[in-house]
Parts: C-alpha cells; structure tokens; sequence
C-alpha cells in the first residue's frame, strides 16, 4: 500500500490547490496556443516546485524525489506540456546540482529555484535520440576557450531556457568511442540560440524545437562534471531523473482519465439512468483505476529507490513504460465511454490523448524502454 507521509500529503495538497486554480483554467488556452506561461513557472518557483530536490544552501525545498513525482503528477492533472516544462528544467537543474562544482551550484541554482531562470538539457540531435554515442556536435579547446559546434533537435524548453546543459563530442577514447563533453551555455551567448520551433500535436504548454551552435565560445568553467564525462551523466540524468519525470507526467494524464471517466458516467443520463449503472461503463471505469494504481505503485517505488540512493535505473524504465503505455489506452477507453462528447474539442480528453501519445517518445521509446528492462533483468 502506497502512503504519503504527513510532510508529502501537506505538499500535494498545495500543490493540488494550486494546479486547480491557476493552471485548470487555462489549460485549454495552452494546448491550443502552444504557449509556456514564465509567470507561472515564476510562481511554481516562489513555491518551491521548481528546486523542490535542491538542498536550501542552493535555495532549494530540500526535498526529494518523491516529492518532485507528486508535483508533477498534480500538475499534469491538468496540463501535461506545463508539467513537461518544470519536468525538463529539473533536468538542467540535476545535473547542476549532482556533477557541477561549487562555484557553478552556487552561480546557478538559486536563480533556477526561485523561478527567476528556467533551465533545459540538450542532447537529441537529428542523427537519433536513441543513439546517445552518436552525437555529431563538437567542442574543440582552443586557446583555452571551448568552440561548440553543431544542432540539437527536439529539445523541451529550446526557446526560453536561460541556462542549458548540452552534450558534445570532444574526442575518442582509446578504443575510438566518442568522448562526450557536457557544457552549460546562458541564454545570449553569442553563436547559441533556438531555431525551429516545432508543432507538436501534444504536450503542448511547453516549447520544443532546436538549439543551434555556431561557433559558440564557452570559458573552461563552462565545462560541466569534467571532460570527457558526458556520457556518465547524460545517462545517468536521463536513465533516472528524465524517465521518472515523464513516469509522473503519464501518471497525471492517466488519473485526469480515470476522473474524467468516472464524473461523466456519473452525470450522463442514458436509458433514464446514470451510465454508471451500465456493466460495460464500469469495466471502463475498472480498467482505468486499476491501470492508475498499478501505475501509480510502480512509479512512487522506482523513486522512493532514487531517494534511498538504490540503483533504479530498470524500476524507472518499466515504470516509464507502463504508465505511458497506460495513459494512451485509458484516454482512448474514456474516449470511447464519453461517445461524440470524447471526441469534441471542448471536452479535454483528447487532449489527454494526444499528451499520452507524445508521452512515449519522451526520455527513450517504449522500444528502448523494454531494451534497458530486459538488460536489467538479464543480467
């Protein structure tokens, strides 16, 4: 049985509160205008959202990861591409605050958990997500300065991040395997910017596109968790914290469905009864609590795992995997419980469907998913 402390159930009823009252109401405006609201994320951060795992030295809640996943689970409640925004800034933050030095926690961390600075991570290049060693974009040191090179593709928070961790190749090892360097780059810097932005048809609320370098210059403290050592921590941040991340985003779309499902079927009259008396509704409204729950246990244990220091890296995958494989069909089944209304624009289902769907790309494949699954099962 899964049961919140008294410090986390306090939490995820502010932050319920919060999400009911300023995100619900717009959260049709966002999908519809593809918009990421900086007052919003500026209030989460007052709040303590954005920082909520970074210790209080660094300005932050002094959390956890448990924490994190019941913040963003609240807040795709209502707005899965918001949630996609705080979820990706985490990213930058984590990897901040786990590799970087002193100088550079206490240079970015405050601004990034107060709300002032909005981060992002950029690894995916057009030659494939999936191939994280394949990264064609290069760093070279000259004269003591970092020459980055190259495009970064589908990249959250590409257009109003202030400070992004991005990867690079910088070398070969001895056996001829790249050698991934990783760099933070402030918004500005000259030869660093976003370029495309793309249309997505879901998880929208939050920017997506590219990120260019053209001969971008960066100091040697620029240079994140060492050189060379960008392999580690890219995989690590996206193996755990990016997987989990989206884990609690599928976990908001899938319980948005279950309740969905359960007040339509409760204020539909149909043969001069709710739909709720039907025996075919309720298998729906059965298969959707059931999928929630089953998602909702795996999730919360994969981080309890990260917060007690346990490798989890299998735990987050197939928790990832269920539950955005889970958010997909319960939006389909509400869908289909709610007939012409599922599919009309006004009610927010299909919304959900569409943020489930692009839910699966997001930190690997459910394909790649079930890869690292069976690698830790294998073993």
């Amino acid at each position: 049985m899964l049961k919140f402390t008294g410090q986390q159930e306090r939490l995820r009823k502010v932050v319920k509160e919060f999400a009911e009252k300023e995100i619900a109401p717009i959260a049709d405006k966002l999908d519809a205008e593809d918009t990421c609201p900086a007052d919003l994320l500026m209030q989460m951060g007052q709040l303590g959202f954005n920082g909520v795992f970074v210790p209080a030295q660094y300005g932050g809640a002094g959390l956890g990861y448990t924490e994190r996943t019941i913040i963003l689970e609240e807040i795709a409640r209502y707005s899965a591409g918001l949630a996609m925004a705080l979820m990706t800034h985490h990213l930058g933050v984590a990897t901040i605050l786990h590799y970087g030095g002193e100088e550079q926690r206490k240079k970015y961390l405050p601004d990034l958990c107060s709300g002032r600075k909005l981060a992002g991570l950029a690894v995916t290049e057009p030659s494939g997500g999936s191939d994280f060693m394949g990264q064609q974009s290069t760093g070279r040191l000259i004269d003591g300065e970092w020459v980055l090179k190259g495009r970064k593709c589908f990249i959250t928070n590409s257009h109003n991040a202030d400070v992004t961790v991005l990867t690079v190749r910088t070398g070969e090892d001895a056996r001829g395997r790249a050698q991934l360097t990783a760099f933070l780059v402030d918004a500005g810097t000259k030869g660093f910017g976003p370029g495309h932005k793309e249309r997505k048809f879901g998880l929208r609320g939050s920017y997506m596109g590219d990120l260019n370098l053209n001969d971008v210059q960066v100091g040697e403290d620029a240079v994140l968790g060492g050189v060379g050592e960008g392999t580690r921590l890219g995989l690590a941040v996206i193996g755990e914290i990016s997987r989990s991340g989206t884990a609690a985003i599928g976990l908001g779309i899938l319980r948005a469905c279950l309740e969905e499902s359960i007040k339509f079927a409760r204020e539909r009259i149909i043969y001069g009864k709710p739909l709720a008396r039907l025996t075919n509704i309720q298998f729906i409204i059965a298969h959707n609590r059931t999928d929630y729950e089953a998602g909702r246990l795996m999730t919360y244990h994969a981080v309890g795992m990260q917060d007690a220091g346990l490798p989890c890296v299998t735990e987050v995958a197939m928790a990832k995997f269920l539950v955005c494989e889970a958010a997909v069909n319960a939006a389909k089944r509400t869908i289909d419980l709610m007939g012409g209304y599922g599919v009309v624009n006004d009610c927010p289902v299909g919304r959900y469907l569409r943020d489930a769907v692009a839910t699966i790309p997001a930190s690997g494949t459910s394909h790649i998913m079930q890869v690292v699954i069976a690698s830790g099962t294998l073993v």
